[in-house]
This record gives structure tokens, sequence and C-alpha cells, in this order.
């Protein structure tokens, strides 16, 4: 047992795969999957979950993907894009088309593990008792963390008017084996998506154990909750979710900023004390595609990405974490958070949880107990930035140390421009108003033509 724990995803879901092909060579090339001759055991029911990860790790979605692309929409004011791909200038200059084909991928990839994970509920019966409840809130974690941030980029903002009329993406909750006319379904609001993934999320934090090596656990769903609840503007929710992994003790803050980003040559690295979900990237998983945009070709990378001299202008005197914003040997100045090509992407660490529930208590009014009082949990951020501690804490602090603390690694500079319709100083939405419709994916053409049921968002015309 204590081997397989250093067996990632990427070589797990190879082998799994492998030992299912051997299986299955005498089937017939259908163009649709019999249900009952491709999920027979427990094992298969399991290399199923194992590919729902490694569906996840893809590129355009938790590869890096669905963070890197909303920053791109927001932040003209603090980077600059060089790159040559079209379709990533187009979210720059916020002028997406309808076939752009990164957009495609996300929608593509992120419907491809939901459909994984529907598999694996569908089949739980089969798993052995002693896992099932493991199996099912891995599954349903995937599935509600996809659903959320699939309905932040398609969908608009939950405060941009009513999120139970706003459209955002459709609901499935069944595996798709064929295509027929039942497989056409329709968006849903953005108001019943957010309530099936809270609802996965919820199962999935009761469901899953407190310790599962490198795959979700129950911390993971309460830190994705914690953070959709914000996002949401439930700040009670917001609070308790937070408060529920920061009180568990079994993460820690590193001592050192800069040991969240290890980076000891080309090479993968565990997580760290600090991270409560993360992708594992190998290179049988494949790269950070963080990596390839921001680092420079002196760390693997494109270098695409060029940060402005104004932004860390910005961060106080002393800040430690200015030690993520160095110039290459070029003289060009980079964000070193993503500069190993195997490292990693941390999609949530303890640092947030401590900015939610500071945020969270501070909008609520809360009365709460040291060292649990918003002006605590800033300081508790700030102490390890090196910098001296605040004697009165404001809203505008709060987002303030978001953008110096998590800058680059969440899709926050828009997401948290939409959900405080861009509080001046703090986050930023480009040079957009925060709820313009350009903000937000198209849904992409090739999904129009597929399923006549599906509609397109405001501001975007059809071929």
């Amino acid at each position: 047992m204590k081997k397989m724990k250093k067996i990632y995803i990427g070589a797990v879901s190879s082998l799994l795969i492998l030992s299912a092909c051997n299986k299955q060579l005498d089937l017939k090339p259908y163009q649709s999957i019999d249900q009952g001759s491709a999920i027979l055991t427990a094992q298969d029911v399991q290399i199923t979950l194992v590919g729902a990860y490694n569906r996840a790790g893809l590129t355009d979605l938790y590869g890096g993907g669905v963070f890197l692309y909303p920053d791109l929409m927001s932040t003209q004011s603090i980077l600059n894009w060089q790159g040559t791909f079209q379709t990533l200038t187009d979210m720059t200059n916020q002028a997406i088309t309808i076939d752009n084909s990164d957009v495609n991928l996300t929608w593509l990839d992120g419907y491809q593990v939901i459909n994984q994970t529907n598999n694996v509920l569908a089949n739980i019966s089969k798993v052995a008792s002693a896992d099932k409840n493991r199996v099912e809130g891995e599954a349903k974690f995937l599935r509600g963390m996809t659903y959320f941030d699939l309905t932040r980029l398609f969908g608009r903002a939950w405060n941009d008017g009513d999120p139970a009329a706003n459209l955002a993406v459709p609901i499935i909750l069944t595996p798709t084996t064929s295509i027929t006319p039942a497989s056409y379904v329709a968006r849903s609001t953005v108001a019943q998506v957010y309530a099936q993934a809270i609802a996965d999320l919820t199962d999935a934090e009761a469901n899953l154990p407190a310790s599962n090596t490198f795959f979700a656990n129950s911390y993971s769903a309460s830190a994705i909750l914690a953070r959709l609840y914000l996002q949401q503007g439930d700040f009670a929710n917001a609070a308790k979710e937070a408060n529920t992994v920061i009180s568990s003790k079994v993460f820690t803050l590193n001592a050192n900023y800069a040991d969240e980003f290890p980076y000891p040559g080309q090479q993968h690295v565990d997580n760290t004390p600090e991270d409560i979900f993360a992708i594992q990237v190998t290179p049988q998983q494949g790269v950070n595609s963080l990596n390839t945009f921001y680092a420079s070709s002196d760390n693997a990378g494109r270098g695409d990405i060029v940060i402005k001299d104004s932004f860390v202008a910005g961060f106080e005197t002393g800040d430690l974490r200015l030690s993520m914003y160095n110039d290459d040997s070029a003289g060009i100045l980079r964000c070193n958070k993503f500069d190993n090509v195997d490292g990693n992407v941390h999609i949530i660490r303890l640092a947030e949880l401590y900015l939610i529930r500071a945020e969270a208590n501070l909008r609520l009014g809360a009365v709460t107990a040291a060292p649990n009082r918003p002006i605590d949990d800033v300081n508790t951020i700030r102490a390890r930035a090196g910098l001296k501690p605040l004697s009165t804490v404001t809203i505008n602090d709060v987002l303030t140390e978001r953008v110096h603390e998590l800058a680059f690694e969440g899709g926050f500079f828009l997401h948290d421009a939409k959900r405080t319709n861009n509080l001046p100083s703090a986050t930023y939405a480009g040079t957009l108003p925060s709820f313009s419709p350009r903000l937000v994916f198209p849904i992409p053409q090739v999904e129009l033509n597929a399923n006549p049921k599906l509609v397109q968002n405001p501001g975007y015309g059809t071929h």
C-alpha cells in the first residue's frame, strides 16, 4: 500500500486502461457503448474514476486552462500577452469567436469529466461496500467542481441579473452511451447548476475520507464549497466551510511563500502541506500549461506572458511574495510560480481559505473570537509574507491580499471582479465592465450545431 501512494494519476490511468483494453479486444467496433459490457467489475469502475481525474488534468481544464483563460480576459492592465496562439490572443483582446478551439476544448473536456463521473455513479453498486462512499465522493467532487467552473465561464455571474433566469450549461446526470434525441439537453440556469454543484460537493464532503493520498478528500470538497459560496455571495456558508478546513489543522501554511511553488529542477514534487487539492503533473500525465505560458524558455516555457512593472509596484516594500516575480535571462519580468513544467497545478490551497473566511466574516459583520477574527486571518497571511500586521481591516484590504497572495493561480482576477462588480483598486476586469457579455465564454458553435436545444450567449452571433 505504501508504494501505491507514489503512483501518480497519469501512470495509474495508463496501467489501468491497458489492462482494460486487454479484456476488450474481442469487442466489436460499435458506434455506441454497451454499458453492460463496458463496466462489469469494481476494477472497471475504478478505471473509469481514474480516467475522470485524467480528463480533469487536461490542458484546457484543470491542467491550467480553466484558470489561465479568465485571467487572460481580465488582466490587460497587469500583463502583456506576446503569444502567437490566436485563440488566446482573442481572449486577451476580449474578442472571443464562437469557434475558439480552446473554448471548445474546455467545454468538451468538462463534459468528458462529467460523463466519466456519471458512469462511475451509475455503476456504484459494483463497488465493494468498503470503497463505495469514497468512490462516490470522488466522482461527485469532480462533477460538482467541474459544473461550478463551467458555469463561471459559460454563464453570467451569480450577481449579474437573475441567476434563476440566466442560462449556464446543461445538467447531465446519467451516462451518455449513444447519441439519441434524449441526448439533446437544454442549458440549465445559473441557479440550477450552482444547486447541482452544491449538492454534489456536499455529498462528496460527507462521503470522502479525511485522507485520500493525492486524490480528493473531504476537505477538498469543503474548500471548493467555500470558494463556490463566496462566489455566490453566501457568506455564512463560505465562512463555515473555510473554517472546517482551517480548524481541522490537517493543512498548514508553508513557512516560506516560495515553498508553495517548489522548483528543484524540472521534476515532479509531491503536494506541499498547504495544498488541499492539486492536479498531479508528471511526464506521463502531460505538462502544466501554466508553465507553458508564464515560464520563459529558461524554465521550459514559451514566455508568452510578461508581467508589467506596474503590477509588482503595487506590493508593499518587503513583501516576500515579490520573490515570485523576477527578470529572466533576457531581462523580461516573469511570474515564477509555474517554472516547474512537472509542478502540480494547485487547484486550491490553505491561504485562500484564510482569505475566504476573513472576507465572509467581515461582510457578515460576524463577531468571532481570536484567532478567527477577520483581522487575525488577514494578518496570518501578511505575517507569512513578511509584512507588518494591520490594526484594522476592510473588505478592500482583504481583496488586495487576494491579489498579492493568489495572483495568476485561479482565474481570480476575473472571478473576483465579477463577484464584487469590479470594486476599485482591488480587482480587475481589464478594459470592460465586469458584467460585459464579452467576459463570458460563447457556447461553442460546434455544440450549437450538434444540439438544437442549445442557445448562444448574448453578444455572440452565429455562422
